[in-house]
């Protein structure tokens, strides 16, 4: 496969909304993947050959590389993640209440959001009961997988 196709497609990776693309020519196969780092900046695109991961050595910015500036949560607190890749809606349409406002007292099972992947809408229920004390995702835009979404106060 061509270096200058390998390039291009890193490219299009890293300059799009898509997290990764695979393409296979004449028993070769080549995934280009980034992941998306949960504080709203993401790391380069890495390319992987059968096994063997390539990827260009960049320097770390020592702004974000090796400080941890996230707060240890209470004992009490639950986060709800996201089992999948998709887009996080708060309401199942857009002229519909939210499911969930903060605030509000949810029992275990609890539909809090849908997450729609692939034309399809999931229902995220709460695995725990108790009170939203935050919103972690925006209306309308992409989530991760395991990226949390709600913090619940349990009792």
């Amino acid at each position: 496969m061509d270096l200058n196709l390998i390039k291009k497609l890193v490219k299009i990776v890293d300059t799009s909304e898509i997290t990764d693309l695979e393409v296979e020519e004449n028993g070769l196969r080549i995934k280009v993947a980034k992941k998306l780092r949960t504080f709203k900046t993401y790391e380069q695109p890495q390319v992987i050959i059968g096994n063997a991961p390539l990827q260009e050595t960049h320097e770390k910015n020592s702004l974000t590389e090796g400080t941890n500036t996230a707060t240890e949560k209470p004992a009490n607190v639950h986060e709800i993640k996201s089992p999948i890749v998709g887009t996080f809606y708060r309401a199942p349409a857009p002229d519909a209440d939210s499911y969930v406002q903060v605030g509000d007292t949810i029992s275990q099972g609890a539909v809090l959001c849908i997450v729609e992947a692939m034309k399809l809408m999931n229902e995220i229920e709460s695995d725990v009961s108790g009170k939203v004390i935050k919103i972690l995702a925006e209306n309308g835009k992409p989530v991760e997988y395991n990226q949390p979404l709600f913090l619940i106060q349990t009792s």
